[in-house]
């Protein structure tokens, strides 16, 4: 027992046994400087410099902005630029699809493809924005067909209600012979300018080209909306200088007239004009002949 005192004893008196640290000139010997310290003294201070510098260190990158480069470290500004690009991408996504049944929606108009079962089976309501799935009108056989004759009906009759007119002014895609015009009675709803071969077609006005491809029926074709619910349509094209999803200035060259397609005879430009989905006769806003 007592042997076991005396190492705790020897222990703790090499731990606090003092030592004088002293300073001396090199040359005279003379003492600068002397300080008592011990070993306990000594692990102190070492101690608590090291737990200062770490709380220090820590301290110092919480709390500025060096905290960032830190390697996997996700700030707060990050996250919220994540969230903020992911709304923008929902609101991208959700644009170009609302543009994509648009430019559907366009083609079918011009074109004359309409679903008539389509109709038949499914309510149209996306004008008002209402969800079918929590909505339930019963309709009749009966209904459903005379909904889609009238749909059929009125998709090329210009109705006195109709807007005739163009609020800005028409620039002429081509100038030269009308070869035939705008004659509803045989669903020619366009006007034919015949053009010499490689003749520039111009836009008739500012716009969105909506479509800029290839027909078996009438080739090369362009379609572009303009304000207003302005569009115009320009057919038989022997090649294209647009691009789907272009803006286009007024008179700027859109296409090269040419004979493309199976309805055509001869270089020509076969001229369409929409307002609000009806058909409107283009000679009444635009001088082709000069």
């Amino acid at each position: 027992m007592d042997n076991t005192k005396h190492k705790k004893s020897g222990f703790w008196q090499r731990w606090l046994a003092k030592y004088r640290f002293v300073i001396l000139n090199e040359e005279t010997f003379e003492e600068r400087f002397s300080y008592k310290l011990s070993r306990l003294n000594v692990f102190l201070t070492v101690s608590i410099i090291i737990v200062l510098l770490i709380a220090t260190t820590f301290i110092v990158i919480s709390r500025t902005p060096l905290k960032e480069y830190i390697p996997g470290y996700d700030s707060s500004e990050i996250r919220r630029q994540a969230i903020r690009n992911n709304n923008r991408l929902d609101s991208l996504q959700l644009t170009l699809e609302q543009n994509q049944r648009y430019i559907q929606s366009v083609n079918k108009v011009l074109r004359g493809d309409l679903d008539l079962q389509e109709l038949e089976t499914q309510p149209q309501f996306d004008s008002l924005q209402i969800d079918t799935a929590y909505v339930d009108f019963p309709t009749s056989k009966a209904d459903s067909l005379l909904r889609a004759d009238v749909a059929k009906d009125d998709k090329y009759n210009v109705l006195e209600t109709a807007n005739q007119t163009v609020p800005f002014v028409l620039f002429p895609p081509v100038t030269g012979t009308v070869s035939q015009g705008y004659d509803a009675s045989v669903e020619h709803y366009a006007v034919d300018v015949v053009v010499p071969r490689n003749t520039p077609i111009k836009a008739a006005a500012q716009g969105n080209v909506v479509f800029a491809g290839w027909t078996a029926e009438t080739g090369y074709v362009v379609i572009i909306d303009h304000p207003y619910n302005i569009i115009t349509v320009y057919k038989h094209n022997a090649s294209l200088n647009v691009h789907q999803g272009d803006s286009v200035e007024t008179g700027q060259v859109i296409a090269i007239a040419g004979n493309s397609g199976n309805m055509t005879t001869g270089p020509h430009l076969h001229f369409e004009l929409w307002s609000d989905g009806y058909a409107l006769n283009p000679e009444e806003f635009i001088e082709f002949e000069s």
